[in-house]
């Protein structure tokens, strides 16, 4: 669509225009790469440098984590000593959707057996990921202001996967590292057997 004439003289556009100043620093909302990992029968995957307080958000990008064993989990725990231990205590809440390859159960509810209250154990963020040779899961995991020594380590994920029983599902979780102390390593594992293939990214986001 043109721009007509009487637009166009009402916004002077025969003036020049100059900006007079500085422009520094990184776009906000701009989306850092720092690490990309890539499984091969690898027992579990861990970042352990660059999570700093360098950036007040960390995004975690999964492409295609396929698993070595069929119906199997897929989980996450956080470090405070830079990878030497995982164990931090959890509270998180999760809930699916899903719907067959039939075209049949399909459903939308709470899922009781993947939260964890007050917990040291591993976070599920995949479960029943299917193993046969075109099954994954595929997502993202943010991770809020984990250099904090005042606040809890907020998080949430969003997922899809193959399941082992046909089925599409999504996997949404929400949490938090119920600790001041700053989380400097994160690590990714199914519950059995290794991570056969996949790719993991970190980004730091520019707030």
């Amino acid at each position: 669509m043109a721009l007509s004439r009487l637009k166009a003289d009402s916004l002077n556009l025969a003036d020049n225009f100059t900006f007079t100043g500085d422009v520094t620093g990184e776009a906000v909302g701009a989306l850092n790469l720092l690490q990309t990992q890539t499984a091969s029968s690898s027992a579990s995957i861990s970042f352990t440098t660059g999570i700093d307080s360098t950036y007040d958000e960390y995004w975690f990008i999964f492409n295609n984590i396929h698993p070595a064993t069929n119906d199997t989990y897929f989980k996450f725990q956080g470090s405070t000593n830079g990878g030497s231990s995982y164990g931090v205590t959890i509270t998180t809440t999760n809930f699916i959707a899903e719907h067959s390859e039939a075209g049949t159960s399909p459903a939308l509810s709470y899922n009781a057996g993947d939260d964890l209250a007050q917990s040291t154990d591993f976070q599920t963020l995949c479960r029943r990921v299917g193993g046969e040779n075109d099954e994954s899961c595929s997502g993202i995991l943010k991770l809020y202001n984990p250099s904090s020594t005042t606040y809890v380590k907020h998080f949430i994920s969003d997922f899809n996967l193959y399941q082992s029983q046909n089925f599409s599902l999504r996997s949404l979780t929400a949490g938090y590292f119920n600790t001041t102390s700053a989380i400097n390593g994160i690590n990714f594992k199914f519950s059995s057997g290794n991570i056969d293939d996949g790719t993991i990214q970190m980004f730091g986001v520019t707030q």
